[in-house]
Parts: C-alpha cells; sequence; structure tokens
C-alpha cells in the first residue's frame, strides 16, 4: 500500500459508509425536506425558527451525502488476500501484550473506521505503523507521548 494510492478501506468499512450514504438519500434527507416545506408554508420564513434549523440541517445532509459519494469513489476495498499466517497485514486484529502482561486487541483498518472505543486503529497510526508486516511473538516499539512502551505481538486473526 503506498502513500499516494487514496484512502483504504476494509469491506465492512465500506460497506457502513454505503448503508449511511442509503440512509441519508432515502430517508434522511426525505423527512428534512418535508419538515422544510410544512415550516414554510407557516409564512414569514425569516423568523421562523422550524424553517432555518431545517434549512440548516438540509445543508449539513447534503455536504454529508456529496462527502460520502466523493470518498466512495475514490477509497480502495482492502481485501485481505493470501493471509500469511501470523503476519500483520490491513484489516488484521492484532492481540498485543504491554511490558506489564495486559492484552489488548486492535483491528488495523483505515482512517474512516477509526473507532478508538472498538480498538479499530488506522494503519497510518503509530500503533498501525508499528505492527504492519510483524509476526506472532515480535516485538515492537511504541512511541507515544506518555514515553515509550513495548508491545508483543501475541495473536493475529482475520
Amino acid at each position: 500500500m503506498s502513500e499516494t494510492s487514496g484512502a483504504y478501506i476494509t469491506r465492512e468499512g465500506a460497506k457502513r459508509l454505503q448503508d449511511e450514504l442509503a440512509r441519508l438519500l432515502a430517508h434522511d434527507r426525505a423527512k428534512i425536506v418535508t419538515e422544510v416545506a410544512d415550516a414554510a408554508a407557516q409564512g414569514d420564513r425569516s423568523e421562523n425558527a422550524e424553517y432555518i434549523y431545517g434549512k440548516k440541517k438540509l445543508r449539513e445532509i447534503d455536504r454529508r451525502i456529496h462527502w460520502l459519494t466523493k470518498r466512495l469513489e475514490t477509497i480502495t476495498v482492502v481485501e485481505p488476500r493470501e493471509v500469511v499466517a501470523g503476519v500483520v497485514f490491513f484489516g488484521a486484529y492484532v492481540e498485543v501484550e504491554d511490558e506489564s502482561g495486559a492484552r489488548t486487541t486492535y483491528r488495523i483498518v483505515g482512517e474512516d473506521e477509526i473507532d478508538l472505543d472498538h480498538g479499530c486503529v488506522s494503519y497510518r497510526s503509530p500503533l498501525g505503523r508499528a505492527v504492519l508486516r510483524r509476526r506472532i511473538g515480535d516485538t515492537v516499539l511504541l512511541v507515544r507521548p506518555s514515553g515509550q512502551v513495548e508491545l508483543r505481538i501475541v495473536a493475529v486473526r482475520y
């Protein structure tokens, strides 16, 4: 994966973006358009909070639809090809153990899928860069603001 070839995403991540776009187009936007039309029918639009808020919400939805459409045109879905057993590639779930023996599992994903609450980190993040192409048993040095920590890769799955 070269840095200039665009954004990478897992199949699941691409589906989430497609589902969001479909929901915005089929449901959310239509609902807001109806609300704005109803508010406009009430008369003076300059002091009509429902109309003003509705138009603002409609602009936000349209902006998101535009962004999602363009993003889906430019992203590259990465499928796990020939997975080499125990080697970390894009899309892998990686279990690491720190110096104190605490274990944490992360998934290496694209930038549009980052979700730290669920352990999804970008392949471009310091952790992602440290573990990519490493094997079970390898120890990597992760530099973080609070200092360096050694992490040992204990499991890899796809």
